[in-house]
Order: C-alpha cells, then sequence, then structure tokens
C-alpha cells in the first residue's frame, strides 16, 4: 500500500513500479517474469492521504483489512516503511500508532537516516519516537549493513582461524575504509549542504564498516544473533574518542579543465557555501586489541572513481630486507601484505602475498589471492541491500539495523566536530572534479603509516 499526499491511483502506482520490476526479472524467463510481476502488481494499492490526519489513516487502515480479508491473508502483520523528511517521523509515527496498526498482528517502523544532526538532536528524535514505538517495533535502516561484502565481514573474520591471531596491533600497521562517488550533487545540492559528507557518509555507513571490522567475536552472528552483534559494535564504539580537528581533511569539489562543474556552481547550494564534500578522518580505538593502530575514514563526491572498500594494511615482515637481500647491493622492495575487502562496484576480496618471482634467484614479488565474486560465483544472483533488509524487517531480525544506543555513541565521537566546523566555518580545501581528493588527505594518509605497494597493482579478473 503506497501512502502520500499527491493524487494517484492504483494503476498509475502500478505503471511507476513495472520497469523497475522488469529490470530485477532481467535473465529470468520473459513468461514467467511478466506472470510474477502482474502477480505481484495486483497486490500493490495506493492512498491518498496527509502525514497528520489520523481519519485518513485510519481509513487507509480499513482498506487494508479489506484487502486482506479479500485475498486471504491471516497474518495481519503490518510493516510501516517512513520514506519521509526526519522532521516527520515523530508526528507520522503517532499518528500512525495511533490509526494504522493492526490489532492482530505485529507491527513494525522501518525509519531512514539521518537519525538526527547531533547528539542533542538524535537524542531529542529518539525520545520522541519512544513516546510512541517501543525499540522493538522500530528499524532504522542503513542500506550499508544490507550490502553482500558487509554482511561477509563477519563470516570472513569469524570463520577463518588463521586471521584472528593475526586481527590485532600486533601485526596490523592501519587500516583504511574508503568511500568514492565520481559524480558530484547534480542539482541536489540544497538537501545535501544540510548535512555534508560527514553525515551523510562517514557518521553511518563508514562508522557501521568500522564497527563490524573492529569488534570483539559475537556470542552469536547466524539466527537470532541481533542484540549479540549489535552489543559488540556499541562496546567497540565506546573505546573511540570524538574527533579532534587535526585528525580531519576537509575538501570541497570545483570545476576541472574538462568542464565539470564545482559544487558552487550547482543551483541549488547557497552561496559561498564551506559545506564539505570531501572528509578524511584518523579513528583511534582505546582497547587491547586496536590501541596504536590508526583507522582512516575517507568519504567524498566527485572523484576519480567509485568505489568503497576496507583495506587492512600488516606491518613489515621483520628482518626480511636483509634476510632476502644480496650484500652490496641495495635492499629488495618487500610491499606490506594487505587485505582489501571490495564493497562496490563489484564484490572481491584479495589477499596480497609475497612469493619468490620465477627465474634463477630469490626476488621477492607480490601476488594476490583472490575471491572476484563475478568470477567465483558467476551464477550468484546480486541481491539489493534494501531487499535484503526489508526482508530482515519480516522476519523480525534486527542484526544489520541500529540500535538507540549504538546510534547515541555514534553521534559521541562526531558531534563536538561538527559544531566546531559549523561555528568557525571552516573554509574546506578545494580538489578538481574528477581527482583524488586534496592532496593534504594523502599526506595525512601516509604519515599514519600506510605505505603505498612499489611493485604492485590490483587487477579485476578479465579486464
Amino acid at each position: 500500500m503506497g501512502y502520500a499526499r499527491s493524487k494517484k491511483t492504483d494503476e498509475e502506482l502500478r505503471s511507476h513500479l513495472r520497469p523497475f520490476l522488469e529490470k530485477a526479472a532481467k535473465g529470468m524467463d520473459p513468461e514467467q517474469a511478466q506472470q510474477k510481476i502482474d502477480e505481484f502488481l495486483e497486490l500493490c494499492f495506493y492512498f491518498q492521504g496527509q502525514y497528520d490526519s489520523a481519519e485518513n489513516m485510519g481509513s487507509c487502515s480499513s482498506k487494508i483489512a479489506e484487502m486482506e480479508k479479500k485475498t486471504g491473508f491471516s497474518d495481519h502483520n503490518r510493516i510501516f516503511y517512513l520514506a519521509i523528511p526526519p522532521s516527520a517521523f515523530v508526528s507520522v509515527s503517532t499518528i500512525v500508532s495511533q490509526a494504522g496498526f493492526s490489532a492482530a498482528g505485529w507491527n513494525r517502523v522501518i525509519v531512514e537516516k539521518p537519525f538526527g544532526r547531533d547528539s542533542a538532536s538524535s537524542e531529542e528524535l529518539g525520545k520522541a519516537l519512544a513516546n510512541v514505538l517501543n525499540e522493538d517495533q522500530i528499524y532504522r535502516i542503513d542500506h550499508y549493513l544490507g550490502k553482500e561484502m558487509v554482511q561477509n565481514m563477519i563470516v570472513l573474520r569469524f570463520g577463518n582461524i588463521f586471521l584472528e591471531p593475526l586481527w590485532n596491533s600486533k601485526y596490523i600497521s592501519n587500516v583504511i575504509i574508503t568511500f568514492k562517488e565520481n559524480f558530484g550533487t547534480e542539482g541536489r545540492g540544497g538537501y545535501f549542504d544540510n548535512y555534508g559528507i560527514i553525515r551523510d557518509v562517514m557518521q553511518n555507513h563508514l562508522l557501521q564498516v568500522l564497527s563490524i571490522v573492529a569488534m570483539e567475536p559475537p556470542v552469536r552472528a547466524a539466527g537470532d544473533a541481533g542484540n549479540f552483534i549489535r552489543d559488540e559494535k556499541v562496546k567497540l564504539l565506546r573505546c573511540i574518542p570524538p574527533l579532534k580537528r587535526e585528525d580531519v581533511v576537509l575538501g570541497q569539489y570545483v570545476a576541472n579543465d574538462s568542464g565539470d562543474p564545482g559544487y558552487l556552481d550547482d543551483e541549488t547550494v547557497p552561496k559561498g557555501s564551506v559545506t564539505p564534500t570531501y572528509a578524511a578522518a584518523k579513528f583511534t580505538i582505546n582497547n587491547a586489541r586496536w590501541e596504536g593502530v590508526p583507522f582512516i575514514l575517507r568519504c567524498g563526491k566527485a572523484l576519480d572513481k567509485r568505489k568503497a572498500e576496507v583495506r587492512v594494511q600488516f606491518k613489515d615482515p621483520p628482518g626480511a630486507a636483509c634476510m632476502f637481500g644480496v650484500p652490496g647491493e641495495a635492499p629488495p622492495t618487500i610491499d606490506r601484505n594487505e587485505l582489501v575487502i571490495q564493497i562496490q562496484p563489484d564484490e572481491a576480496v584479495w589477499f596480497k602475498t609475497n612469493v619468490k618471482m620465477p627465474g634463477l634467484t630469490t626476488t621477492p614479488g607480490q601476488v594476490e589471492m583472490d575471491l572476484s565474486y563475478n568470477t567465483r560465483f558467476p551464477d550468484a544472483k546480486s541481491i539489493d541491500a534494501y531487499t535484503r533488509l526489508i526482508l530482515d524487517v519480516m522476519r523480525g531480525s534486527k542484526a544489520a539495523f541500529v540500535r538507540d544506543d549504538e546510534l547515541k555513541q555514534a553521534w559521541a565521537i562526531f558531534t563536538p566536530l561538527l559544531h566546531q566546523i559549523e561555528s568557525e566555518k571552516v573554509p574546506p580545501i578545494p580538489y578538481a572534479y574528477g581527482s583524488r581528493g586534496p592532496g593534504e588527505a594523502d599526506e595525512m594518509v601516509r604519515k599514519l603509516g600506510y605505505v603505498r605497494a612499489q611493485t604492485y597493482s590490483w587487477t579485476e579478473p578479465g579486464n
């Protein structure tokens, strides 16, 4: 049931949905796909109503009950997906709980990010929602937690015995989590300018990835394991002190020589805006496992490529340069081992390993042990993150959703920095559209101990 203020018929809603379903059905038998699409669309309806009208919501609820009876549904369970501005979360949740809830089954409410702008606004929103919904009914959705490789990190970490002894400050030099987009705001700058890249990407998507990479083993990670995983994430976040200004590089993209426009060229962006479109930040984790290991989160718009990845760089093998060196000659280059988990655009995992290169000399070189999903699982169907997460809501699985105390800890890390940036109107460093971002960010990463490989570059199989 689609519910919104605009006027629309059931058929208009179905016509709007059909192209998306047909795209998702590519690769299926055309006749079978069309039959399934038609069957699904017959269950799709539209109701025009105001967000703040209990009368409208009550009428919609009655129509749902009528459809349940007609189609033979017997469970009477309901999910309400609030794809609306955060400012309307509380008022709509109130109306939904008063007039839309099913009396015969369970009721669950999905809310989209952003969950507030800082600690105070998030806490205010949380308290207001708690007045009308209980925590078990609230599903705060972050689609990154539904991505295949993000979910795979738990199995990769805890399902392989050789990784656990290495997963600590004794062997790991640094961890870099990167999110790149190769396009700018493209007319959506008015929305983006209210939040900036830190709120839009780093405080939620990337911090969620960091918490899974760095958390301690949960009691259970399958089945009804929602709180076990989220308990460990909260413990981890409590070990991260608030960000400081000196730990962050901020940038804003400008026009390039090819004619791609800068951020301020977007007519929806306020003149002279200092909102960052790029951020790189150093996080420290003050616990026994990670003390001394920098976690670097980088994200930005209008960069050189579209990519999201986790790069775990290990320390130099002790004594290797001397061991494989030839007396009287320059020591050989021994590149560091790296475990790289590529989240997008194509799922992949590779481990950079040093081996003897072919020939008569003992010359070390680097190769990869590679798992590219496109080649290893050619027949596997890629499941959209939202598909996976909405199915989790239906099943009542909460492992991939953000809990209230987790949200509180996340905002505690970022709020002081955000307030300082905005009160001081910190000017971001300009970087050209299509570049790697500010050079100062690369310099920060280098100073924090990351060593770029001299002899190796990964190429996806088939390219």
